[in-house]
């Protein structure tokens, strides 16, 4: 098994797969995770003749969310685990976070998500990218961010909102709960609900990768514009600020420190 943390194959049928290497973690979210699901949406979109993009986790879980050594991190220096300014907008409208769900989302074709396991935190967000999204039954998702003090940064906001209700979001977030896949597909964050959400995911990717290429390019382009109307940076900014006005501050520091003490938060 290589050592690439995304794994990108070549085009099979006009399908191509991204695949999160890191199946020991639960494809725990490092930085480094982060850029190489950037550099695999590069490699994809340079690719000829792809139609169809299926994003999975290798092993038992997409993504179980940040790795706990970011929030090890953010406990002992009281700054971001990310190594990076979050105001900086390096692919477009997005940062190097934010682009680890908008970028596929921004790629040309097609992309389907198969979940197993876990979608937490920022694996929920990732996946939130995907124009279709199948689950396996059990699947567990989370909108995780505020356990940590914290609110979602990766694009998740700027995509749910065509995705989901307000009010379902607005609950999801502020309470952090825990919900599986056939609570999510009622919510609308998934498509389908499948006992092997793989083996669904590459029926259908080559049935959409069979229809005009070009069509199908052009279709996205026409869904995409037809979500972001007022735009795509206005939110993704939104994120990031509210983020950095949240990250290191004394709140968060005490979510962090409770979380990974096991016990209750306690806010001055």
């Amino acid at each position: 098994m290589t050592d690439r943390l995304v794994i990108v194959t070549q085009p099979v049928d006009g399908v191509v797969e991204a695949v999160l290497n890191r199946p020991d973690k639960l494809n725990a979210i490092t930085p480094e995770l982060m850029r190489a699901l950037g550099e695999a949406q590069a490699e994809i979109a340079a690719m000829e003749g792809v139609s169809c993009v299926i994003l999975r986790g290798e092993g038992r879980a997409f993504c179980a969310g940040l790795d706990k050594s970011g929030f090890e991190r953010m406990k002992s220096t009281g700054a971001g685990s990310l190594g990076m300014d979050i105001m900086d907008r390096t692919h477009g409208p997005a940062n190097v976070a934010q682009n680890a769900c908008w970028g596929w989302r921004m790629l040309g074709v097609p992309v389907i998500c198969a979940l197993q396991g876990f979608a937490l935190g920022g694996g929920f967000q990732i996946c939130l990218g995907a124009d279709i999204r199948i689950a396996a039954p059990g699947t567990r998702f989370s909108i995780m961010e505020m356990k940590w003090g914290l609110v979602p940064d990766m694009g998740g906001m700027a995509a749910m909102r065509h995705i989901a209700r307000g009010d379902v979001i607005r609950k999801l977030t502020y309470t952090a709960e825990v919900f599986e896949a056939e609570a999510a597909l009622g919510y609308g964050f998934v498509t389908e609900i499948a006992e092997d959400p793989l083996a669904r995911a590459r029926e259908l990717a080559r049935e959409i990768a069979g229809k005009s290429p070009s069509a199908l390019r052009a279709a996205k382009e026409l869904l995409n514009l037809a979500d972001e109307e007022s735009g795509a940076l206005e939110p993704l900014l939104a994120e990031s600020r509210l983020q950095k006005d949240l990250i290191g501050k004394p709140h968060n520091l005490e979510a962090i420190a409770a979380g990974i003490e096991g016990r209750p938060a306690k806010y001055a």
